[in-house]
């Protein structure tokens, strides 16, 4: 056989990646989270973006109140609603999904917080301490 695949050869593998979803399909998972009103067939997808949509504003916001110095319990209350109100609007209006295929608005909501929290509690640590030693101040 001159060119020609033989037919015990398994197809090409990003042939097979395309037909699965598999890497070639994955650069539309972002594509699909940041388009409004997108078909999720898959719902470990949606959760996956739902997560690091969640560690993104974690970080951000504990940049911001590393900053800012946003301290204590209004601190901590502060990132709770901003984080659940944003996802909240992200999966209800913007991406206008059934809850009840994903566990409820409540499962959804708690998607990935308590990953998040601790990684807001460090970062404005982290950042304030980067600030101090920017200002040769020493603890």
């Amino acid at each position: 056989m001159s060119g020609g695949r033989r037919r015990d050869e398994p197809p090409h593998p990003q042939h097979h990646a395309v037909a699965n979803g598999g890497a070639a399909g994955r650069g539309s998972v972002w594509g699909k989270a940041l388009r409004s009103d997108s078909a999720w067939h898959d719902k470990d997808e949606f959760l996956d973006v739902i997560y690091w949509f969640r560690q993104i504003i974690a970080v951000i916001l504990g940049i911001i109140w590393g900053v800012v110095p946003l301290k204590g319990f209004v601190g901590i209350a502060v990132f709770c609603l901003i984080n659940a109100g944003v996802l909240y609007l992200y999966f209800s209006s913007f991406q206008q999904i059934d809850e009840e295929e994903y566990g409820g608005t409540w499962e959804l909501t708690k998607e990935g917080f308590m990953t998040s929290f601790a990684l807001f509690l460090v970062k404005p640590l982290a950042v304030f301490k980067m600030i101090c030693e920017l200002c040769w101040c020493t603890f």
